[in-house]
């Protein structure tokens, strides 16, 4: 607790907006005239509302949400999958907890539960390997979801299953990747980004350097940064700075736990069990080239979209967002959570209509959370 409390000591804090508010003048950012800094994972975005630092930094500031929450980005046409699959007779549908009540068109894997099918929250894709040995009679699916920071697990599990010989267990798999959307983001005129905070889980597994072309390519300057409030800080400081000195660059402020080139462990498992899908679907972004991962041929046995012929295997399938919900428009920055007409409304934790108000790193999710729901309720 003594390291964590260095990063969130408010001498410290009060010294970094000190020096963030002197940079942003320098600038000439303004309220009408801001810095727009997208943070590119879920994860930042709650520890900024968290921690209040949306409303500590300047009004030259303006944070962007990005779409780096997996759960929020996928389309609505892979979580019917989903239930199907787990509809299906003698399989049991295993994922992790945060993807239980995004809604498909019909119903989610939740609702799926209710109504009978045999879905289990797992906290890792091992639980779902030793699902499979315990039962043997039964299909065992684990929901690989995510972006690099999880996907290596699951595929050091799928290479597991291979040595064992586990013939009743697959993954249906949908982990992304992070640079694509990024790059996808960048070519659209219509988004207004200064420089982006990266993110820190992911790159503690892939490194800094596949975020070279944002600087080399757009200049635009992203510093990789950690989760306390000093990281943020720190970062957002960071980013102003180049903006400042006419820089561009991939900084590292979370050094303490993102290597240069990243885990060479997970790398070399990745590469053996995945190859790039042609494209893939992002929930607000659309067919994104080279964003998503297959498992290779080598692992077919263990590919539950081959094993079921669901998914990319029968053909992709591109679903409607259900009217009113806004989540591909929070996603890109275009629009804030609390500006959608749903928000709090037609969409709330308890009834959500979008992922991003169920995702444990959801945009709407963190104004909900942190304060954002007085936008929904009327005014005393």
């Amino acid at each position: 607790m003594r390291y964590v409390e260095e990063f969130r000591d408010p001498t410290a804090a009060k010294s970094l907006l000190a020096e963030i508010e002197k940079v942003t003048n320098q600038i000439g950012a303004t309220k009408d005239k801001p810095v727009h800094i997208m943070e590119i994972c879920g994860g930042h975005t709650h520890a900024i509302f968290r921690y209040g630092l949306d409303r500590l930094t300047p009004e030259g500031i303006e944070f962007i949400h990005g779409p780096g929450c997996p759960v929020c980005v996928l389309p609505m046409s892979r979580v019917d999958e989903c239930v199907q699959i787990a509809e299906k007779p003698n399989v049991i549908f295993t994922t992790f907890g945060d993807a239980m009540r995004v809604p498909g068109t019909k119903k989610s894997l939740l609702q799926a539960k209710a109504d009978g099918a045999d879905i289990r929250m797992v906290y890792s894709p091992l639980d779902a390997l030793e699902l499979a040995r315990r039962n043997p009679d039964k299909e065992v699916v684990f929901f690989g979801l995510g972006f690099e920071t999880t996907t290596p697990s699951t595929a050091l599990s799928i290479q597991q299953a291979a040595r064992d010989g586990l013939t009743n267990f697959s993954v249906f798999c949908n982990h992304i990747t992070v640079p694509e959307p990024i790059k996808a983001l960048l070519d659209d005129p219509y988004m207004m980004l200064d420089g982006f905070v990266g993110p820190g889980h992911v790159s503690m597994v892939i490194g800094v350097h596949p975020y070279d072309f944002i600087a080399r390519d757009y200049n635009k300057p992203i510093v990789v940064a950690g989760f306390e409030p000093l990281d943020l800080l720190q970062s957002v400081l960071m980013v102003l700075i180049q903006i400042r000195d006419g820089r561009a660059e991939v900084e590292n402020q979370y050094a303490r736990i993102v290597p240069e080139h990243g885990n060479p462990i997970s790398i070399a498992a990745m590469e053996d069990v995945y190859e790039r899908r042609p494209s893939f679907e992002w929930r607000g972004l659309g067919e994104i080239d080279a964003s998503g991962l297959k498992i290779r041929d080598r692992y077919k046995a263990f590919d539950a979209e081959e094993k079921f012929g669901i998914g990319y295997a029968a053909g992709p399938r591109v679903v409607q967002e259900p009217e009113g919900c806004e989540c591909g428009a929070v996603m890109t920055g275009r629009m804030k959570p609390t500006a959608c007409p749903q928000f709090g409304k037609g969409c709330t934790p308890e009834m959500p209509l979008g992922a991003l108000m169920v995702s444990s790193e959801g945009a709407c999710a963190a104004y909900w959370q942190y304060g954002g729901r007085r936008a929904a309720e009327p005014a005393e």
